[in-house]
């Protein structure tokens, strides 16, 4: 299961992440896309050492060897066509339809296919088409699938059954009274399946 950022700061934010990790948390994406280099140097830095290998940075990609980040995320409207994958570096990215999905290179360890269900954090952000149909179409089985968009504790479970190989949250997580608590109801739910 991974957990993306809150795409801005919030309060207590470290501390949420921390307390993730300690909970089992494979892996964070660190979506900060106003962030400057400085500001995402000094996040990253915030969270620690210890987490490193668990992040994953969104942008300033320039930064992940000196930070210690073994990787990256391409959004849809930055995914490279082709590059040179090193060894050392796990590479994801985000798709938006089975179709976008199906033509990756396999140089992509996993991608987001999104929105699955209506988001919890941004508004009027809903599926244009069922992707669990056209998760029936699916070519591509170097890649793995994450789900995002809606995800929680009610439909994880028929998430990972209609064919998805894993799930990421982001409002379920950031947009509550209580993150840790829903991350634990959901981490339950995937690791019980």
């Amino acid at each position: 299961m991974i957990v993306i950022s809150n795409p801005t700061a919030i309060s207590n934010e470290i501390n949420t992440i921390h307390a993730l990790f300690e909970r089992g948390l494979e892996l964070f994406h660190v979506r900060k896309p106003d962030f400057s280099e400085e500001e995402m140097k000094a996040f990253v830095t915030a969270i620690g050492l210890e987490y490193r290998s668990k992040l994953v940075l969104h942008s300033h990609h320039q930064l992940a060897e000196d930070l210690g980040v073994i990787r990256i995320h391409f959004p849809s409207t930055n995914r490279p066509d082709s590059f040179q994958k090193s060894e050392d570096f796990t590479v994801s990215t985000s798709t938006h339809s089975i179709e976008e999905f199906n033509v990756l290179s396999d140089d992509f360890d996993y991608a987001f296919l999104s929105p699955v269900f209506p988001s919890i954090s941004k508004e009027n952000y809903v599926p244009k088409t069922n992707l669990f149909e056209e998760i029936k179409n699916r070519t591509n089985f170097n890649t793995k699938t994450v789900a995002l968009g809606g995800i929680s504790a009610a439909n994880i479970k028929q998430t990972l059954e209609k064919g998805f190989d894993d799930v990421a949250l982001l409002g379920n997580i950031w947009n509550t009274e209580n993150p840790i608590k829903n991350f634990e109801s959901c981490q339950q739910i995937v690791l019980s399946y």
